[in-house]
């Protein structure tokens, strides 16, 4: 019951956001400290992609998943559990574009360019933070069935 009520929700979407914006924050922090290192190329994980990946997996969430109850004669799978699990498969994909890394020419990044990118990924964090918490507090005011 609460992980069919967790999949309607949009903390699965935020938890990737954060998985993400964690993630790309180590590589940007490193970024910063190897800048003076001779030779070393600045790396970033693409937010484009991984924006892409998300979308496609919100979009695979939203189809209606056909109920044929004919599949399931026999299984001891029902038929929530099964959309479930194919809603996780899609988040799966989201996971993997995290952990390609695009290699810039990395000849003239400066140490302002990876601040500001470090900026607006912790701002994107923060965004994800604020939003998951919110959607804490509703799931909790309705279970608790106490005005939040």
């Amino acid at each position: 019951m609460f992980s069919s009520l967790f999949q309607s929700s949009t903390i699965p979407v935020l938890e990737q956001v954060l998985g993400f914006t964690e993630a790309r924050h180590g590589v940007l922090a490193g970024n910063i400290a190897n800048l003076d290192t001779p030779g070393y190329h600045t790396r970033d994980l693409s937010p484009a992609m991984f924006q892409k990946a998300l979308k496609e997996a919100i979009a695979t969430r939203r189809r209606p998943q056909p109920l044929a109850y004919e599949s399931y004669v026999g299984s001891a799978v029902a038929p929530s559990a099964s959309r479930a699990s194919n809603n996780l498969d899609a988040f799966r994909k989201v996971e993997e574009s995290k952990k390609s890394i695009l290699y810039h020419d990395g000849s003239d990044v400066g140490l302002e360019q990876q601040v500001n990118e470090i900026t607006k990924n912790q701002q994107q964090h923060n965004l994800a933070v604020s939003i998951m918490t919110a959607q804490l507090r509703l799931l909790r005011a309705a279970i608790t069935e106490r005005v939040a």
